[in-house]
């Protein structure tokens, strides 16, 4: 095999990508990819070190985060980009070690530390003996690349909130700790607390990226958001980061130029600070996939702040941009913004100036803007509800969309789901659903949109409200199911967070993941009642006990 990855959902044959990715990316963008984690697993361990004598350096947390965020599915295709980040972790690393043996502390003899090439060649070669089945042991390399995946989620958060000026070093620290461990002869029942753990940061994570968000942009507001098009030129743009989103939206003023949200981004469209542009128009089109034709129909401009790239074809790769971790080979891409400087948007918009208006593909308004401070606010009459009969159950079908046609089971069970039902979700799940005519209970939606995938945290948060409302014990006492859809490592971080919250009975799919084994699956169905997905009417019938 050329390369093996199976860190999505889609990965061939829920076994494992060993030619090209079912993503796209190619085995020398794979092997680097694996190899980049390889070396920021040495920069981790001697900056971890370094922390004692307070000779660790903010950088080196940066370069470990951003090095994470572009090993995401879907992020970046570019194999130069990974070069670079690996010579440039090579050099830190070795600059940080030579401090620790300046003020007499012990350097880890572990290969990630010591190894060493600024030759391309030698990359390659390296990769070949340092990727994910380096582990032989099944279930240690279950556990160990189940952790790296959470930890890869995480540090997609810690990038977000620190574009908007915050950081946690705590978590800095803790991401450094996780990969140091994946290095390290740990047994099972340590590697499964570890896990646990990521859990825990994940929530931290969450939760910084959601005070880093509402203090800057307010806190989401329920908004009919317009799915239609104007007669301008318009500059679409993906993603997740906001502040990309705000620099952009700044840029356009009096330009002509609209601008539109494309799946993950939908969310900004409840932001409060975002509402003042009118020449922000709404959102166009569905979730990451469907791109290849909406971008067509869309005529100008994309711009992709994180991932979620589809391989673009010829007829449309010349409008495609891309900036932060996001990159693919041919595409221009936007250099990040110097200190006190906002990024140059000026080539994507001076393009869209010279092309046509969008192309209608839809009309109308979709509602969202359900994140948790908005659904507070509504406390009183979601527990009248509760409490009345109105609202027997709510389920909670956060997570991503995907290519697969098992995705179609979403949909289906929305649509099958009693009308006495409310779902709450986040991230690009709700495309299967969220433009369904499913009506609402007192005024209540049945869809509660909370917002991007890092959003989920607004959804953990209600559902700790609830159960301090209602006076529980346990976070499953309350009349909620858990059906999500998976597809990233973003995914997997919100998943582990909920794990550490004491939530149990999570059914994942449309398959669960690859990097499970068959022992560490059933340690997780046995532990936590995770299961997988069956029949529509089977799993309802399951869910409402009947």
């Amino acid at each position: 095999m050329s390369m093996y990855c199976f860190q999505c959902q889609e990965t061939i044959g829920n076994k494992g990508c060993t030619k090209v990715g079912a993503c796209g990316k190619t085995s020398d963008v794979a092997n680097l990819q694996d190899l980049l984690i390889f070396v920021l697993r040495g920069l981790s361990a001697v900056n971890y070190k370094a922390r004692e004598k307070e000779l660790n350096s903010k950088l080196a947390d940066k370069v470990i985060f951003e090095g994470l965020f572009s090993t995401i599915t879907n992020a970046n295709f570019d194999k130069e980009v990974f070069v670079k980040k690996i010579k440039e972790a090579l050099k830190l690393r070795d600059e940080i070690k030579e401090s620790l043996v300046k003020n007499g502390l012990e350097v880890s003899s572990h290969d990630s530390v010591s190894w060493f090439s600024d030759d391309v060649n030698e990359f390659e070669e390296k990769a070949k003996t340092v990727g994910v089945l380096a582990t032989e042991n099944e279930d240690i390399r279950s556990l160990r690349e189940l952790i790296i995946i959470g930890v890869k989620g995480m540090a997609a958060y810690a990038e977000h909130a620190l574009n908007l000026g915050y950081a946690d070093d705590d978590l800095e620290k803790f991401m450094e700790e996780a990969l140091v461990a994946t290095t390290k002869d740990l047994s099972v029942d340590e590697l499964v607390a570890l896990t646990l753990k990521t859990g825990e940061y994940g929530v931290k994570a969450m939760a910084l990226l959601d005070t880093a968000n509402t203090t800057t942009y307010g806190n989401p507001e329920i908004t009919e958001v317009n799915i239609g098009v104007k007669s301008n030129p318009g500059i679409l743009i993906s993603g997740h980061d906001l502040k990309d989103m705000e620099e952009l939206l700044e840029q356009t003023k009096g330009t002509g130029v609209d601008v539109y949200t494309h799946g993950e981004m939908l969310p900004a469209n409840y932001y409060p600070k975002f509402k003042k542009y009118d020449h922000f128009v709404g959102n166009y089109g569905n979730a990451w996939w469907k791109q290849k034709e909406e971008f067509e129909s869309f005529n100008g401009p994309i711009l992709f702040t994180t991932n979620c790239i589809v391989p673009p074809v010829e007829s449309h790769k010349s409008r495609i941009f891309t900036t932060g971790s996001s990159g693919f080979p041919g595409c221009v891409h936007i250099a990040d913004r110097e200190e006190g400087k906002q990024k140059d948007f000026s080539e994507i918009i001076e393009l869209a100036k010279t092309l046509k208006s969008p192309v209608e593909i839809e009309k109308g308004t979709i509602v969202g803007g359900f994140a948790h401070n908005q659904v507070f606010e509504l406390a009183d009459k979601v527990v009248d509800a509760v409490k009345s009969g109105a609202i027997k159950k709510f389920f909670v079908m956060a997570g991503c969309d995907g290519r697969h046609k098992s995705r179609n089971y979403y949909t289906e069970f929305a649509e099958k789901l009693p009308k006495d039902t409310i779902i709450l979700t986040a991230g690009c799940a709700k495309f299967r659903y969220n433009k369904l005519n499913l009506g609402d209970i007192g005024g209540i939606p049945r869809v509660l949109d909370a917002g991007q995938c890092n959003d989920s945290y607004s959804l953990a948060v209600i559902a700790l409200k609830l159960k301090e409302i209602f006076e529980l014990n346990d976070i499953n006492e309350l009349p909620l199911a858990y059906n999500i859809a998976w597809y990233e490592q973003k995914a997997v971080i919100v998943l582990l967070a909920l794990l550490s919250l004491g939530v149990k009975n999570i059914h994942l799919g449309p398959t669960l993941p690859a990097f499970l084994s068959p022992n560490v699956a059933n340690v997780l169905i046995e532990n936590f009642g995770i299961a997988g997905i069956g029949e529509v009417e089977d799993d309802l019938k399951l869910f409402l006990g009947e």
